[in-house]
Protein backbone atom coordinates (compact mmCIF):
# COMPACT_ATOMS: atom_id res chain seq x y z
CA UNK A 1 0.00 0.00 0.00
CA UNK A 2 1.21 3.37 -1.17
CA UNK A 3 1.62 5.87 1.45
CA UNK A 4 -0.31 8.75 0.33
CA UNK A 5 3.01 11.73 1.06
CA UNK A 6 0.72 15.14 0.08
CA UNK A 7 -2.04 14.17 3.33
CA UNK A 8 1.21 13.48 5.24
CA UNK A 9 2.22 16.77 4.40
CA UNK A 10 -0.85 18.68 4.29
CA UNK A 11 -1.73 17.00 7.93
CA UNK A 12 1.96 18.00 9.25
CA UNK A 13 1.01 21.81 7.77
CA UNK A 14 -2.26 21.81 9.64
CA UNK A 15 -0.80 21.28 12.57
CA UNK A 16 1.84 23.95 12.19
CA UNK A 17 -0.79 26.25 11.66
CA UNK A 18 -3.16 25.02 14.24
CA UNK A 19 -0.17 25.54 17.07
CA UNK A 20 0.35 29.15 15.92
CA UNK A 21 -3.12 29.65 16.55
CA UNK A 22 -3.66 28.22 19.67
CA UNK A 23 0.15 30.14 20.61
CA UNK A 24 0.56 33.26 19.17
CA UNK A 25 -3.38 33.70 19.21
CA UNK A 26 -3.27 34.12 22.72
CA UNK A 27 0.15 36.76 22.70
CA UNK A 28 -1.59 38.78 20.21
CA UNK A 29 -4.82 38.50 22.26
CA UNK A 30 -3.00 39.70 25.53
CA UNK A 31 -1.53 42.26 23.26
CA UNK A 32 -4.44 43.70 22.34
CA UNK A 33 -6.27 43.59 25.75
CA UNK A 34 -3.14 46.38 26.98
CA UNK A 35 -5.44 48.68 25.20
CA UNK A 36 -7.29 48.64 27.98
CA UNK A 37 -5.20 48.60 30.74
CA UNK A 38 -5.77 50.47 33.53
CA UNK A 39 -1.91 51.38 34.23
CA UNK A 40 1.32 50.94 33.49
CA UNK A 41 1.46 48.19 36.54
CA UNK A 42 -1.09 46.64 35.11
CA UNK A 43 -0.15 46.14 31.48
CA UNK A 44 3.07 45.19 32.48
CA UNK A 45 2.11 42.34 34.27
CA UNK A 46 -0.04 41.87 30.62
CA UNK A 47 2.89 41.49 28.75
CA UNK A 48 5.56 39.54 31.44
CA UNK A 49 2.94 36.70 30.82
CA UNK A 50 3.94 35.95 27.47
CA UNK A 51 7.44 37.78 27.91
CA UNK A 52 8.78 34.36 27.96
CA UNK A 53 7.20 32.39 24.69
CA UNK A 54 5.82 35.22 22.42
CA UNK A 55 8.78 34.90 19.84
CA UNK A 56 8.75 30.85 20.60
CA UNK A 57 5.49 31.15 19.23
CA UNK A 58 6.27 32.49 15.92
CA UNK A 59 7.91 29.50 14.28
CA UNK A 60 5.08 27.73 13.81
CA UNK A 61 4.30 30.49 11.20
CA UNK A 62 7.47 30.32 9.66
CA UNK A 63 7.12 25.99 9.63
CA UNK A 64 3.48 26.88 7.81
CA UNK A 65 5.03 29.10 5.34
CA UNK A 66 8.12 26.99 4.94
CA UNK A 67 6.00 23.80 4.73
CA UNK A 68 3.76 25.09 2.03
CA UNK A 69 6.40 26.68 -0.52
CA UNK A 70 8.39 23.03 0.10
CA UNK A 71 5.69 20.27 -0.02
CA UNK A 72 3.15 22.46 -2.12
CA UNK A 73 4.84 25.14 -4.76
CA UNK A 74 2.02 24.87 -7.22
CA UNK A 75 -0.30 26.02 -4.27
CA UNK A 76 1.93 28.93 -3.08
CA UNK A 77 2.84 30.17 -5.97
CA UNK A 78 -1.08 31.05 -6.18
CA UNK A 79 -1.99 31.90 -2.70
CA UNK A 80 1.59 34.08 -2.11
CA UNK A 81 -0.34 36.45 -5.51
CA UNK A 82 -3.42 36.57 -4.14
CA UNK A 83 -2.26 37.14 -0.67
CA UNK A 84 0.03 39.86 -1.12
CA UNK A 85 -0.83 42.96 0.45
CA UNK A 86 -2.51 41.30 3.74
CA UNK A 87 0.89 39.25 4.34
CA UNK A 88 2.87 41.94 3.42
CA UNK A 89 0.79 43.69 6.30
CA UNK A 90 0.44 40.61 8.83
CA UNK A 91 4.49 40.28 8.72
CA UNK A 92 4.71 44.43 9.38
CA UNK A 93 2.76 44.36 11.88
CA UNK A 94 3.91 41.54 13.49
CA UNK A 95 7.70 43.10 13.26
CA UNK A 96 6.65 46.30 14.83
CA UNK A 97 4.91 44.91 17.72
CA UNK A 98 8.29 42.57 18.12
CA UNK A 99 10.34 45.86 18.18
CA UNK A 100 7.49 47.56 20.45
CA UNK A 101 7.52 44.65 22.68
CA UNK A 102 11.26 45.70 23.71
CA UNK A 103 11.04 49.42 22.79
CA UNK A 104 8.31 50.14 25.33
CA UNK A 105 10.58 49.40 28.39
CA UNK A 106 13.04 52.03 27.31
CA UNK A 107 11.18 54.78 26.76
CA UNK A 108 11.67 57.17 29.31
CA UNK A 109 9.29 60.12 28.07
CA UNK A 110 5.67 59.92 28.48
CA UNK A 111 5.25 60.31 24.74
CA UNK A 112 7.56 57.65 23.17
CA UNK A 113 6.12 55.05 26.04
CA UNK A 114 2.52 55.70 24.59
CA UNK A 115 3.81 55.48 21.11
CA UNK A 116 5.44 52.70 21.71
CA UNK A 117 2.23 50.77 23.89
CA UNK A 118 0.12 51.75 20.68
CA UNK A 119 2.45 49.90 18.64
CA UNK A 120 1.84 46.94 20.50
CA UNK A 121 -1.32 46.79 20.79
CA UNK A 122 -1.57 47.85 17.01
CA UNK A 123 0.50 45.86 15.82
CA UNK A 124 -0.96 42.78 17.84
CA UNK A 125 -4.52 43.95 16.36
CA UNK A 126 -3.43 44.42 12.63
CA UNK A 127 -1.61 40.68 12.62
CA UNK A 128 -4.67 39.17 13.99
CA UNK A 129 -7.05 41.10 11.66
CA UNK A 130 -5.35 40.44 8.91
CA UNK A 131 -4.90 36.82 9.13
CA UNK A 132 -8.74 36.35 9.57
CA UNK A 133 -8.80 38.74 6.12
CA UNK A 134 -6.64 35.98 4.46
CA UNK A 135 -8.42 32.63 6.18
CA UNK A 136 -11.70 34.25 4.53
CA UNK A 137 -10.19 35.04 1.25
CA UNK A 138 -9.27 31.36 1.49
CA UNK A 139 -12.54 30.05 1.78
CA UNK A 140 -14.42 32.35 -0.47
CA UNK A 141 -11.83 30.77 -2.77
CA UNK A 142 -8.67 32.17 -5.14
CA UNK A 143 -9.69 32.74 -9.03
CA UNK A 144 -7.35 30.30 -11.26
CA UNK A 145 -6.45 30.42 -14.17
CA UNK A 146 -4.01 27.75 -16.17
CA UNK A 147 -2.69 26.47 -12.77
CA UNK A 148 -1.69 30.40 -12.06
CA UNK A 149 -3.27 33.40 -9.77
CA UNK A 150 -5.79 35.00 -11.67
CA UNK A 151 -7.72 37.52 -9.72
CA UNK A 152 -7.33 41.22 -8.73
CA UNK A 153 -5.22 43.00 -6.10
CA UNK A 154 -8.06 43.12 -3.91
CA UNK A 155 -10.15 39.61 -4.23
CA UNK A 156 -9.88 39.47 -0.43
CA UNK A 157 -11.08 42.45 0.70
CA UNK A 158 -15.15 41.59 0.81
CA UNK A 159 -17.67 41.48 3.27
CA UNK A 160 -17.11 38.12 4.03
CA UNK A 161 -13.65 38.31 4.38
CA UNK A 162 -13.88 41.34 6.93
CA UNK A 163 -16.66 38.88 9.02
CA UNK A 164 -13.44 36.16 9.34
CA UNK A 165 -11.15 39.11 10.07
CA UNK A 166 -13.69 40.29 13.53
CA UNK A 167 -13.90 37.03 14.25
CA UNK A 168 -10.26 35.78 14.15
CA UNK A 169 -9.39 39.08 16.04
CA UNK A 170 -12.29 38.28 19.23
CA UNK A 171 -11.14 34.98 19.16
CA UNK A 172 -7.46 35.76 19.66
CA UNK A 173 -9.19 37.83 22.28
CA UNK A 174 -10.68 34.71 23.77
CA UNK A 175 -7.39 32.54 23.89
CA UNK A 176 -5.74 36.02 25.39
CA UNK A 177 -8.42 36.39 28.22
CA UNK A 178 -8.59 32.71 28.88
CA UNK A 179 -4.37 33.19 29.09
CA UNK A 180 -4.77 36.21 31.45
CA UNK A 181 -6.44 33.74 33.67
CA UNK A 182 -4.17 30.87 33.82
CA UNK A 183 -1.34 33.53 34.81
CA UNK A 184 -2.44 36.21 36.96
CA UNK A 185 -3.87 36.69 40.36
CA UNK A 186 -5.90 39.31 41.84
CA UNK A 187 -7.77 42.01 40.14
CA UNK A 188 -6.44 41.48 37.07
CA UNK A 189 -7.25 37.53 37.03
CA UNK A 190 -10.86 39.12 37.82
CA UNK A 191 -10.85 41.09 34.61
CA UNK A 192 -9.79 38.61 32.45
CA UNK A 193 -12.34 36.26 33.31
CA UNK A 194 -15.08 38.97 32.48
CA UNK A 195 -12.92 39.54 29.09
CA UNK A 196 -12.68 36.23 28.31
CA UNK A 197 -17.26 36.42 29.16
CA UNK A 198 -17.68 39.04 26.88
CA UNK A 199 -14.89 37.52 24.19
CA UNK A 200 -16.51 34.09 23.96
CA UNK A 201 -19.59 35.79 23.82
CA UNK A 202 -18.63 37.60 20.32
CA UNK A 203 -16.78 33.65 19.36
CA UNK A 204 -20.67 32.48 19.53
CA UNK A 205 -22.45 34.83 17.70
CA UNK A 206 -19.17 35.29 15.28
CA UNK A 207 -19.05 30.97 14.60
CA UNK A 208 -22.87 31.19 13.93
CA UNK A 209 -22.38 34.12 11.24
CA UNK A 210 -19.49 32.44 9.52
CA UNK A 211 -20.77 29.18 9.68
CA UNK A 212 -23.99 30.37 7.72
CA UNK A 213 -22.27 32.89 5.40
CA UNK A 214 -19.83 30.09 4.41
CA UNK A 215 -23.23 28.17 2.95
CA UNK A 216 -23.46 31.09 0.41
CA UNK A 217 -19.45 31.32 -0.76
CA UNK A 218 -19.21 27.77 -2.62
CA UNK A 219 -22.44 24.97 -3.03
CA UNK A 220 -20.23 22.07 -2.46
CA UNK A 221 -19.72 23.11 1.36
CA UNK A 222 -23.49 23.01 1.97
CA UNK A 223 -23.28 19.27 -0.21
CA UNK A 224 -20.42 18.54 1.96
CA UNK A 225 -22.36 18.71 5.02
CA UNK A 226 -25.85 18.10 4.01
CA UNK A 227 -27.02 21.36 4.98
CA UNK A 228 -28.30 24.49 3.80
CA UNK A 229 -30.68 27.20 4.44
CA UNK A 230 -33.82 25.11 3.03
CA UNK A 231 -33.21 21.57 3.88
CA UNK A 232 -31.27 19.26 5.80
CA UNK A 233 -29.96 15.89 4.48
CA UNK A 234 -30.00 13.63 7.52
CA UNK A 235 -27.39 10.81 5.90
CA UNK A 236 -24.80 13.73 5.32
CA UNK A 237 -25.04 15.71 8.46
CA UNK A 238 -25.67 13.71 11.37
CA UNK A 239 -22.60 11.82 11.03
CA UNK A 240 -20.33 15.36 11.09
CA UNK A 241 -22.79 16.91 13.83
CA UNK A 242 -20.65 15.82 16.61
CA UNK A 243 -18.21 18.41 15.10
CA UNK A 244 -20.01 21.87 16.11
CA UNK A 245 -21.94 20.09 18.67
CA UNK A 246 -18.80 19.51 20.41
CA UNK A 247 -18.19 23.08 19.49
CA UNK A 248 -21.03 24.33 21.60
CA UNK A 249 -20.74 22.26 24.25
CA UNK A 250 -17.39 23.33 24.87
CA UNK A 251 -18.93 27.63 24.74
CA UNK A 252 -21.10 26.48 27.46
CA UNK A 253 -18.77 24.98 29.70
CA UNK A 254 -16.26 28.00 29.58
CA UNK A 255 -19.07 30.34 29.96
CA UNK A 256 -19.48 28.81 33.31
CA UNK A 257 -15.77 28.14 34.03
CA UNK A 258 -15.33 32.01 33.48
CA UNK A 259 -18.30 32.76 35.43
CA UNK A 260 -16.98 31.30 38.75
CA UNK A 261 -14.50 33.75 41.19
CA UNK A 262 -10.93 32.79 41.78
CA UNK A 263 -11.42 30.91 45.12
CA UNK A 264 -14.71 29.88 45.09
CA UNK A 265 -16.32 26.36 45.87
CA UNK A 266 -16.37 24.40 42.66
CA UNK A 267 -14.17 27.26 40.57
CA UNK A 268 -12.31 25.34 37.84
CA UNK A 269 -8.42 24.81 37.61
CA UNK A 270 -7.15 28.24 36.23
CA UNK A 271 -5.75 26.12 33.40
CA UNK A 272 -9.06 24.86 32.21
CA UNK A 273 -10.38 28.12 30.56
CA UNK A 274 -7.30 27.76 28.21
CA UNK A 275 -7.73 24.47 27.57
CA UNK A 276 -11.53 24.65 26.45
CA UNK A 277 -10.79 27.67 24.80
CA UNK A 278 -8.17 25.69 22.61
CA UNK A 279 -10.42 22.99 21.98
CA UNK A 280 -13.46 25.40 20.88
CA UNK A 281 -10.93 26.27 18.06
CA UNK A 282 -10.06 22.76 17.46
CA UNK A 283 -13.59 22.27 17.15
CA UNK A 284 -13.79 24.91 14.35
CA UNK A 285 -10.29 24.14 12.22
CA UNK A 286 -12.13 20.31 12.14
CA UNK A 287 -14.77 21.56 10.46
CA UNK A 288 -13.46 24.27 8.30
CA UNK A 289 -10.79 21.31 6.99
CA UNK A 290 -13.92 19.51 6.19
CA UNK A 291 -15.74 21.82 4.66
CA UNK A 292 -12.09 22.67 2.31
CA UNK A 293 -11.01 18.75 2.11
CA UNK A 294 -9.10 18.00 -0.43
CA UNK A 295 -8.54 21.50 -1.95
CA UNK A 296 -5.43 23.12 -0.52
CA UNK A 297 -6.47 26.20 -3.06
CA UNK A 298 -9.90 25.80 -2.74
CA UNK A 299 -12.44 24.50 -4.80
CA UNK A 300 -9.67 24.74 -7.65
CA UNK A 301 -6.64 22.53 -6.38
CA UNK A 302 -6.03 19.58 -4.40
CA UNK A 303 -3.58 18.64 -2.27
CA UNK A 304 -2.26 16.05 -4.78
CA UNK A 305 -2.23 18.15 -7.56
CA UNK A 306 -0.43 20.98 -5.90
CA UNK A 307 2.32 18.67 -4.01
CA UNK A 308 5.62 18.51 -4.48
CA UNK A 309 7.76 15.07 -6.17
CA UNK A 310 7.64 12.34 -4.14
CA UNK A 311 11.01 11.98 -3.61
CA UNK A 312 11.37 15.61 -2.37
CA UNK A 313 8.73 14.82 -0.10
CA UNK A 314 10.36 11.60 1.18
CA UNK A 315 13.33 13.84 1.86
CA UNK A 316 11.73 16.57 3.56
CA UNK A 317 9.59 14.18 5.47
CA UNK A 318 12.54 12.85 7.32
CA UNK A 319 13.54 16.28 8.07
CA UNK A 320 10.19 16.59 9.75
CA UNK A 321 10.51 13.69 11.83
CA UNK A 322 13.66 14.99 13.40
CA UNK A 323 12.59 18.72 14.00
CA UNK A 324 9.54 18.47 14.83
CA UNK A 325 9.64 16.47 18.16
CA UNK A 326 12.77 18.82 18.51
CA UNK A 327 10.53 21.83 19.03
CA UNK A 328 7.61 20.37 20.63
CA UNK A 329 9.99 19.21 23.05
CA UNK A 330 11.36 22.50 23.18
CA UNK A 331 8.40 24.40 23.35
CA UNK A 332 6.82 21.90 26.02
CA UNK A 333 10.15 23.07 28.48
CA UNK A 334 9.64 26.37 28.26
CA UNK A 335 6.11 26.77 28.92
CA UNK A 336 6.65 24.09 31.60
CA UNK A 337 9.94 26.13 32.89
CA UNK A 338 7.62 29.34 33.37
CA UNK A 339 4.54 27.62 34.58
CA UNK A 340 2.83 29.84 36.88
CA UNK A 341 1.35 32.93 38.06
CA UNK A 342 3.15 36.46 37.15
CA UNK A 343 4.07 38.33 40.45
CA UNK A 344 4.43 42.41 40.05
CA UNK A 345 7.68 43.01 38.94
CA UNK A 346 8.66 39.87 37.04
CA UNK A 347 9.74 39.56 33.60
CA UNK A 348 12.96 39.93 31.50
CA UNK A 349 12.67 44.11 31.62
CA UNK A 350 12.18 44.08 35.65
CA UNK A 351 15.44 44.40 36.90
Amino acid sequence: MAIDLPFIWALILAIGVMMYVLLDGFDLGVGMFTAIAQSEEERNMMTATVEPVWDGNETWLIIGGGGLFAAFPTAYAIIMPAFYLPVLIMLAALIFRGVAFEFRHKAVRRPTRIFWNGAFYGGSFTAAFSQGIMLGGMVQGIHVEGGAFAGGAFDWLTPFTLLTGISVVIGYMLLGACWLVLKTEGELHDKARKWGRMALAGVAICFLAVSFATLSVDASIGDRWGFSMSHIEPARFLPLAPVPLVGMALVVWLWRDLSMKQGAVGTAPDWRPYLLAAGIFASGYVGLGVSLYPFIVPYEISIHEAAARDNALVLMLVGAVIMLPIILAYTAYVYSLFWGKVKPGDGYHAH
